[in-house]
């Protein structure tokens, strides 16, 4: 059957048209309230960059919205994950940016442009209450790989962009589970891979095996990479550090006497974030060190909060894009390290997220070197006191999550390409 030639030239037009129209569009996904799954739109953003089509992070704009050029692939994720977007024109995408670039706006335009490679610290028998990030990153569809000591021995942590440590214990005191799970399986089961693991990679001691691995990170931060650590990890990470020159653990924990001295042994030079800390010596308190508030704090779940600051967002970009948000009161949540004593947080590191009443800070930042460090208190943003046995947090009950949010920002941030910091 022959098509007339005049249909023939409506069907070109209204093509040409569709072409045109497409391509003088952008997907804008809002960050703010009207956002029905903040968290896959992380999962978005990242493999739209990873599809070569670069994102517009709008910074304070409804949230911190993502903004790109329009595409099939991205349309089609959203509406299969549920994220909300909308279609604009080209001249109000301009519009909304030269509104973001006006001097009078708390607001900026970072572009995001190469996926970072994701690396999640973690042992082999990692229990399902163990990691908030591997949750964050699983329900969001971000892709990752697991490493652990062997890996970061090897020196395999160069090929990586970024890197999670959780709830670890790199002192090498097994968690400070000794005096309520010592008799467990599942801690005797740790104690005893983790020696054998140690003895394989040449060392007489967990501790000291642990420390090789801080240290080896902290080389691949100051070569330019981006550690992220929750939890345990953050205290416990510092105190290694500071400890390398003394033995801080109890003979339960590597058959032979802690020094009794060691409190005035540690160098807080070698220290991330924390200075002038002293030790917990009695191996059955399930604590480190004086850093973390959470056996001092008095707050009742309900009222237990913290605060975001506000950034600058043309002269501190980076702290503004790590503070992203629908949310400036983030609900607070405990862990083995629930929070920082402000007290004990060098002068030099930024804080972005404090309980002010209570003098404690949640989420800090700095740099070293080429790289950065970013350590958030507290175990699982949505489970608030989360105990050893408990089912693992079902992130689609929880798509709006304010505290899950902060994770995803900085999975986000090496994805920037990177501007000259007016401070």
């Amino acid at each position: 059957m022959m098509i007339p030639s005049k249909i023939k030239k409506i069907l070109f037009f209204v093509l040409l048209l569709s072409f045109y129209q497409a391509s003088c569009s952008y997907i804008l996904i809002p960050m703010n309230n009207d956002q029905k799954n903040h968290l896959k739109a992380y999962g978005i953003a990242y493999k739209t960059i990873a599809n070569d089509i670069y994102v517009s992070w709008l910074l304070n704009y409804e949230g911190g919205s993502f903004l790109m050029k329009y595409n099939t692939l991205t349309e089609k994720e959203c509406n299969i994950r549920g994220v909300t977007y909308n279609i604009i024109a080209d001249i109000k995408a301009n519009q909304i940016l030269n509104e973001i670039r006006s001097p009078e706006k708390n607001q900026d335009v970072v572009r995001l442009e190469k996926v970072p490679k994701i690396a999640i610290y973690s042992p082999k028998n990692k229990q399902p209450w163990d990691d908030a990030v591997t949750l964050a990153l699983t329900y969001a569809e971000i892709p990752y790989d697991v490493i652990y000591d062997t890996e970061v021995l090897n020196n395999l942590l160069p090929i990586y962009d970024w890197l999670h440590l959780h709830h670890e214990d790199f002192t090498g005191q097994y968690g400070r589970f000794y005096a309520s799970y010592k008799n467990a399986s599942w801690y005797k089961e740790q104690k005893k891979e983790s020696e054998k693991l140690a003895k394989k990679l040449g060392f007489k001691k967990v501790s000291k095996q642990k420390l090789a691995v801080v240290k080896k990170i902290k080389e691949y931060i100051m070569s330019g990479g981006f550690l992220f650590a929750m939890c345990s990890a953050t205290d416990s990470y510092d105190i290694a550090l500071a400890s390398s020159e003394t033995d801080i653990c109890s003979q339960m924990f590597d058959n032979d006497p802690s020094d009794p001295l060691a409190d005035e042994k540690l160098d807080f030079n070698k220290t991330l974030a924390f200075t002038n800390f002293t030790l917990v010596k009695n191996p059955n308190i399930y604590e480190f060190s004086s850093i973390d508030a959470t056996r001092s704090r008095r707050i009742a779940p309900k009222v237990d909060f913290f605060t975001l600051f506000d950034f600058s967002a043309k002269w501190d970009p980076v702290p503004t894009m790590l503070c992203q948000n629908h949310e400036k009161v983030i609900k607070g949540f405990m862990g083995q390290t629930t929070s920082f004593k402000n007290k004990y947080i060098k002068k030099d590191v930024i804080i972005m997220g404090e309980t002010k009443s209570t003098n404690e800070s949640r989420y800090i930042h700095g740099k070293l070197g080429n790289g950065t460090w970013t350590f958030y208190g507290g175990h699982d943003p949505e489970d608030y006191q989360h105990r050893v046995g408990d089912p693992k947090t079902d992130l689609s009950l929880h798509p709006n999550s304010a505290g899950y949010r902060l994770i995803l920002n900085n999975i986000l941030f090496p994805a920037a390409k990177k501007k000259k910091l007016k401070t």
